[in-house]
């Protein structure tokens, strides 16, 4: 790769960085080709874009990005890195987790999601466990919904004891 397609690709990765707040790095560095050609399926299903990048490409990109919190995720920059993007906080950590029903890797060595940082594998469950945006408002609305539906309960018992009382 020469300096102009590096800096090209440098460009691409801050545009990207830029873009998303929900950022994980993966470490698939002991999986097979057809491994990763699976991992990769699994991502794809979950919307979960997935490419592995140089770590000094990434980050040069990390240092031009906007957000100075993503300077954290430096540290984790060791070995082979598989860069994931998406629109849901949880699902690359619900891939990862799921694909290592059958494997030990991917690793997930870091996380930027919602302005905040996680470093380490062992932060994947409390990842795994955030809720995405439509499950915060589908409990919103659950929430909003039981008062009116005791209520409307209430009415409905109340009214068929005053039928029974009056037959």
């Amino acid at each position: 790769m020469n300096k102009e397609q590096k800096s090209k690709m440098i460009d691409e990765l801050v545009e990207k960085l830029n873009a998303n707040n929900k950022i994980y790095l993966a470490d698939c560095s002991s999986l097979t080709v057809e491994k990763v050609n699976a991992f990769r399926k699994v991502c794809f299903e979950k919307k979960v874009s997935i490419t592995v990048v140089k770590n000094t490409l990434l980050k040069k990109a990390i240092e031009r990005a906007n957000d100075s919190k993503l300077a954290d995720l430096i540290p984790a920059l060791k070995g082979e890195t598989a860069l994931m993007f998406t629109e849901t906080s949880n699902a690359p950590a619900k891939a990862i987790k799921e694909f290592r029903k059958k494997d030990s890797k991917p690793a997930l060595k870091a996380a930027y999601v919602e302005e905040t940082v996680y470093i380490g594998d062992a932060q994947l469950d409390a990842l795994a466990s955030l809720k995405s945006k439509n499950e915060l408002i589908g409990d919103i609305v659950m929430l909003l919904q039981s008062p009116i539906k005791r209520v409307l309960g209430g009415l409905e018992n109340k009214k068929g004891g005053d039928e029974a009382t009056a037959a």
